[in-house]
């Protein structure tokens, strides 16, 4: 983490102690700095995902809401039930991940290589859709996070150019969101976003490498009304 955000985060946690944060919130699933006040909340949110995430592109319902520490409790219960179920599926890697409002969110990929692509292709194997079939019956079923925002990023190796790379990823990000919604994921939940090549997590100096930056990442994370449903109980 850069010194800078070390003394932002370290501001802002003083901030929180004042206002009577229990440390013990972050731990549970609870927004980190819940019940501190949107501004600084959502500072602190939005700083964490960054950097756990260790990209620019935040996920999340938009930062500055003011989700109070016991409705980041009941949110964190949701995501660590449907990320044990989701664990559950063999071919599925589960990542617990951030969002930019500080609340637990959950980060999928499939299999030991992922949903991979053939160069300058967007199509989906067959393995990819039997694993998909089986992630979107998991994630529909019960009412933990039916109502969860999912969001699926296309990413590409760094052959062809930047304008190819964004319209390709963006292009296999939906080929995965229109499967999920053929397999009764609501459209209205789904954001796809193309991110190029911008965030490889292999050496685009070998095939293999590029092999493993050709991928979409989905992430399960709270939606309004996740947080309006969890700030009603928590009344």
């Amino acid at each position: 983490m850069k010194l800078k955000n070390l003394f932002v985060m370290a501001g802002l946690c003083v901030a929180i102690v004042l206002t009577g944060c229990n440390a013990s919130s972050a731990t549970k699933g609870g927004l980190i700095g819940g019940g501190a006040g949107a501004a600084v909340g959502a500072g602190v949110g939005a700083l964490v995902a960054k950097n756990n995430r260790k990209k620019g592109a935040l996920i999340g319902a938009a930062a500055g809401a003011a989700v109070g520490t016991t409705a980041g409790i009941i949110i964190g219960k949701k995501m660590d039930k449907k990320k044990k179920e989701l664990a559950a599926l063999e071919e599925a890697k589960v990542q617990e991940v951030t969002d930019q409002n500080g609340l637990k969110a959950i980060q999928v990929t499939f299999g030991e290589e992922g949903i991979k692509f053939a160069t300058g292709k967007s199509n989906l194997s067959a393995s990819a859709k039997e694993a998909l079939a089986k992630f979107a019956k998991t994630l529909t079923s019960g009412e933990d996070v039916s109502a969860a925002d999912i969001t699926i990023e296309g990413h590409t190796d760094n052959t062809g150019s930047t304008a190819i790379n964004e319209k390709l990823s963006l292009q296999r990000a939906q080929a995965v969101a229109d499967y999920l919604v053929s397999n009764g994921v609501a459209k209205a939940n789904i954001t796809t976003r193309g991110l190029a090549s911008e965030y490889p997590v292999a050496d685009n100096g070998t095939a293999e490498g590029r092999k493993q930056n050709r991928r979409v990442e989905v992430y399960i994370t709270a939606s309004q009304e996740m947080i309006n449903s969890a700030e009603a109980q928590a009344k």
